[in-house]
């Protein structure tokens, strides 16, 4: 008797069709979300500089909207997880669109304490951001998840890029109506995110999550209950244990932390450096433009990676790269060493978040999963709160090349945080 003409499950083909739509929708809200993500990270921490007259606090923007995402995060993973990705997600696009328009208020105002609640609001879009990663991995087989949040990740480098290299026409556009130069971003910012949040609200249907707890619980379904610690696994699928659990959830969420802190810190303060050394907003756009690239455009390459070998083993490669883009930062000034430096610091960040999130998806049961992912980016925003806000300071007493090198070396902390995750889960 043979096997080989037994027909494909109908939850496979249910499963598959889902998947590839989702994609598709989430790469399309990607690539707005993407360039509202990136026109505010671009001149967040001149405006503020400029209202305020003050360098020490040109890291609060960036504090401020890490902070903002730490609500979000907690909001659009407990509203995923009753509701589902489509409402979670769409939602959290809109109030980053409000965010926007709020900043634009504040600057015509010159009003820096609606600044402040209107950057903190912003930063809702930054965490939904973060959080459609998970959306294109509640549909996707365990041994490709790493692919498919990868391509989420990747959609993001278009606004990403084109993002940034448009502050000085948008800021143009903003003078010529009265509104500040250094506000101009937030008008693409406001309108990028508002067509996500609708692009999601029409088209993401069927609910990924929704629909893979439904296939769940069929009595046929191959991966209920079961987790991947390795994509390569040659045991196949093991029972989801609470110590493992634990493990996979504590390593994902430290790897991410940890990059992210380091990244946020020293991306935030770099405009403000190269303004300090005679750099206009156009070339701080570009080498943000080229930061922001490097974040996202190597997904694909990482989650080939972290599909194919052990994905705590990957996860270590985050500290050195990290390491090697301080260094870079703080040996000059030059507009081609920050560029260098900054593809390095999102290089770093990019194998640390695909890694993270494999690792933490791998772990948790559909039950309980956007939840849980929802507070492991509550540390992630934690982390780059804390980034934000140590950056200004650091660079007003010691300088910028102090804040790269010491970013990096607490990269470095990932190495022995995986070595001990992989101690604690066996492997």
């Amino acid at each position: 008797m043979t096997t080989a003409c037994v027909p494909v499950r109908i939850e496979d083909e249910t499963r598959e069709r889902a998947q590839r739509r989702t994609l598709i929708v989430l790469v399309v809200a990607q690539v707005l979300s993407g360039a509202g993500l990136a026109a505010g990270v671009t001149v967040g921490s001149l405006l503020a500089q400029d209202m305020l007259g003050s360098t020490g606090l040109a890291g609060l923007p960036s504090a401020l909207g890490t902070a903002g995402s730490v609500l979000a995060a907690v909001a659009v993973g407990r509203v995923s997880q009753t509701r589902g990705r489509r409402v979670g997600l769409a939602a959290g696009y809109l109030a980053g669109a409000v965010g926007s328009a709020g900043v634009i208020a504040a600057a015509v105002a010159g009003n820096a304490a609606w600044l402040f609640v209107a950057l903190f609001v912003y930063g809702a879009g930054m965490a939904t951001n973060l959080q459609a990663r998970y959306a294109g991995a509640d549909l996707a087989d365990p041994v490709r998840r790493g692919r498919a949040v990868s391509t989420v990740l990747v959609a993001t480098t278009l606004g990403g890029v084109v993002g940034p290299n448009l502050s000085a026409p948008t800021g143009d556009l903003a003078r010529a109506v009265a509104i500040p130069y250094l506000a101009g971003p937030f008008l693409l910012a406001g309108a990028a995110y508002a067509l996500a949040a609708l692009v999601l609200a029409v088209w993401l249907r069927p609910d990924p999550l929704l629909l893979a707890r439904t296939l769940d619980a069929l009595p046929t379904s191959s991966t209920s209950g079961t987790a991947y610690g390795r994509a390569d696994d040659a045991s196949g699928p093991q029972p989801v244990g609470q110590k493992r659990e634990r493990s996979g959830v504590l390593a994902g969420g430290l790897v991410m932390g940890v990059a992210q802190l380091v990244m946020v810190a020293i991306m935030t303060m770099t405009p403000v450096h190269m303004h300090d050394h005679g750099h206009g907003a156009a070339a701080s756009g570009l080498v943000i433009a080229i930061h922001l690239g490097a974040m996202y455009l190597p997904s694909p390459l990482t989650g080939w990676l972290v599909d194919r070998y052990n994905r705590l083993a990957i996860a270590a490669g985050s500290g050195p790269t990290l390491l090697a883009a301080g260094i870079v930062a703080a040996s000059g000034d030059s507009i081609a060493r920050l560029a260098i430096a900054l593809a390095l610091l999102g290089l770093g960040w990019n194998l640390g978040l695909v890694t993270g999130t494999a690792i933490i998806t791998d772990a948790v049961p559909l039950a309980t999963r956007a939840k849980t992912q929802g507070l492991v980016d509550v540390f992630i925003a934690i982390a780059g709160a804390t980034g934000g806000i140590a950056s200004g300071l650091v660079v007003a007493a010691a300088g910028y090349p102090l804040l790269a090198i010491g970013g990096g070396v607490l990269a470095l902390a990932i190495v022995p945080a995986v070595i001990g995750a992989a101690g604690r889960r066996g492997g």
